[in-house]
């Protein structure tokens, strides 16, 4: 889209113009950033406010746009009052008390995939979900690669949306969080996926029916519904009237999977498309992301040879079932991503051997009882580290040995002398890290060294 069409795209979907319109970014993260970047680029008069004292993003801003006005230290009013719309950051929650006042007094909330919506016509992928976003957004920018397709692809991934507006893009795949969803009205996906919905964001949601209505908020609009039919509060979602197609491994779905012959085979409407044992990637709910992202690919027009060449060669993330190692008939798995309960529910689930766990960090408020089941069955032992250790060792009600330990290369080495040859050691926290860690990323690397220094 040229400026000028971009320009009269915002004014009609949000009354945001050049002349009377004072833009309040709130928040100075990489979302932030990129939202300052994109409203100089069109001449929109903005200001950026931080909650932090000298945000680590500030010289980069100043660096750039040397006018620019950076509020720090703090959310007070007297800096909301003139504001006519707040782009505000998915980290800063849409609870606090001056984005209410704001909203209140009739300034407009905007998120920056709003900005980034109103700003192409090429076809847009959006997923969520609570488990596996990541791997079918990097999944599906293999397949349209493969199918020779030049892809924007970002999202929770790192790259902020409104920088791959810099790119020469025909099409643009998009991770997005729940986070980032209840702050976007404008999103109109040509095709859209939940992957599936399990307790996460409590902290920020209140509930569970909360964090699922904003999920929901990506099928806005008119594009094709892909949804998960194992999933009964996604299967839910769907809507009178809109183009739909459904995934699953359990229930009878578009795409789902069945045996042909003696050898399991993804299928589409009964008709077989790959033999399951193709797949590059780990663990069961991984067949799961390749039917979805099957169906995403199908609905924007991909080619299945490309799409079956991308599965042959994926083999998944870091942090995410990654093997780390086998040592002495034990393999080692590295699935710090697992940040939730469902995630590590999945991996377990997802995994034949017997296991030793490695759980804990912060549960951000998640109840934790649905984790004794599975782990009763699929467990050796469970090795708790961290903040909510006790939370997660009070549901489990002793269904499986429990060692307590206060870090990882101390968790490391206690599951090294409980695993038996043919076990697997699991890193798969169902919490978030920030207790312990930067993020689950240091995390990962943290597990993967101790078991490196276990091999040598």
């Amino acid at each position: 889209m040229d400026k000028a069409a971009i320009i009269e795209s915002l004014e009609s979907k949000f009354h945001l113009n050049r002349e009377d319109s004072n833009v309040l970014v709130v928040g100075l993260g990489k979302t932030g950033l990129s939202a300052a970047q994109y409203l100089h680029q069109y001449g929109f008069q903005f200001a950026v406010v931080d909650s932090r004292s000298n945000p680590p993003l500030k010289s980069a801003l100043l660096s750039q746009i040397p006018e620019a006005s950076v509020i720090e230290g703090g959310f007070h009013s007297k800096d909301f009052i003139d504001a006519t719309h707040l782009v505000v950051s998915p980290g800063v929650s849409l609870n606090e008390k001056v984005i209410e006042d704001a909203r209140l007094r009739g300034a407009k909330i905007l998120g920056d995939i709003d900005l980034f919506s109103c700003s192409v016509r090429e076809p847009i992928v959006a997923i969520t979900g609570s488990n596996g976003k990541s791997t079918v957004t990097t999944l599906l920018g293999e397949m349209a690669e493969a199918n020779g397709k030049n892809a924007g692809v970002c999202g929770n991934l790192g790259t902020p949306a409104l920088d791959l507006l810099k790119q020469d893009a025909e099409l643009y795949i998009l991770e997005l969080s729940s986070l980032q969803l209840e702050r976007t009205t404008a999103l109109d996906a040509t095709a859209a996926t939940v992957l599936n919905v399990s307790l996460d964001h409590i902290d920020r949601h209140g509930s569970l029916g909360r964090y699922a209505a904003e999920k929901s908020r990506i099928f806005n609009g008119n594009g094709v519904m892909i949804l998960n039919a194992d999933d009964p509060v996604v299967s839910a979602m769907a809507i009178a009237g809109r183009k739909a197609w459904t995934f699953g491994l359990e229930s009878k779905a578009d795409f789902q999977v069945k045996v042909i012959g003696n050898a399991e085979w993804m299928v589409e409407e009964d008709v077989g498309l790959m033999p399951v044992k193709e797949l590059a990637m780990e663990g069961r709910h991984n067949i799961g992301n390749a039917l979805a992202a099957l169906a995403l690919g199908k609905s924007i027009g991909l080619s299945y040879e490309s799409m079956f060449q991308a599965l042959k060669a994926f083999n998944g993330l870091e942090h995410r079932m990654q093997k780390i190692a086998e040592i002495d008939g034990v393999v080692w798995i590295n699935d710090s991503k697992a940040t939730n309960i469902g995630a590590c529910l999945a991996a377990l689930q997802g995994i034949e051997n017997k296991v030793i766990l490695i759980a804990g960090g912060d549960a951000k408020g998640a109840d934790m009882h649905d984790l004794a089941p599975v782990v009763k069955i699929k467990a050796r032992a469970v090795v708790l580290m961290g903040k909510d250790a006790d939370r997660i060792d009070r549901a489990l009600k002793d269904c499986v040995p429990v060692y307590k330990v206060k870090t990882l290369p101390e968790a490391v080495l206690t599951a090294a002398g409980l695993a038996s040859p043919g076990d697997c050691v699991l890193l798969s926290p169902a919490c978030a890290s920030i207790d312990q860690f930067k993020n689950y990323q240091e995390r990962g690397h943290a597990f993967a060294t101790a078991v490196r220094g276990l091999a040598a």
